[in-house]
């Protein structure tokens, strides 16, 4: 049987969400030299991964003077809300609290962050 291939962004297209977010729009040009500061890349595969972030409907294009302008379709949260709940699915059959005891247990959490965490469980609490 073959699974349908889930909808949420790769890697690569992650990477190219993030610079559409923070510059809220951008042509494919914008977007290869911004990830070329990060890392080798080539137009045309920046040019490819746009086309299927738009076919996913992540980014939509509107004509420009000289070329595409692409724009993000979804908000970062929700994105980034629905990568959280697939990975929390597939690695912990659905249950955060083994996501959390992780991250608690095993990564160097500052201070400050750990009073953040103990304040949002509070608040969660509350409105409970």
């Amino acid at each position: 049987m073959i699974k349908p291939r889930r909808n949420v962004p790769t890697g690569q297209e992650l990477a190219i969400m993030k610079i559409l977010w923070r510059e809220g729009k951008a042509t494919v040009r914008g977007v290869y030299e911004a990830l070329r500061q990060e890392r080798p890349i080539a137009y045309t595969t920046v040019l490819t991964m746009m086309g299927i972030l738009e076919h996913k409907g992540y980014v939509k294009k509107t004509a420009g003077a000289k070329a595409y302008i692409y724009s993000p379709t979804r908000p970062q949260e929700k994105v980034v809300g629905g990568l959280v709940k697939d990975f929390v699915g597939r690695v912990f059959d659905g249950s955060a609290q083994p996501l959390l005891v992780h991250l608690i247990e095993n990564e160097d959490l500052s201070a400050q962050e750990l009073q953040d965490l103990r304040r949002l469980l509070r608040e969660k609490r509350g409105r409970e």
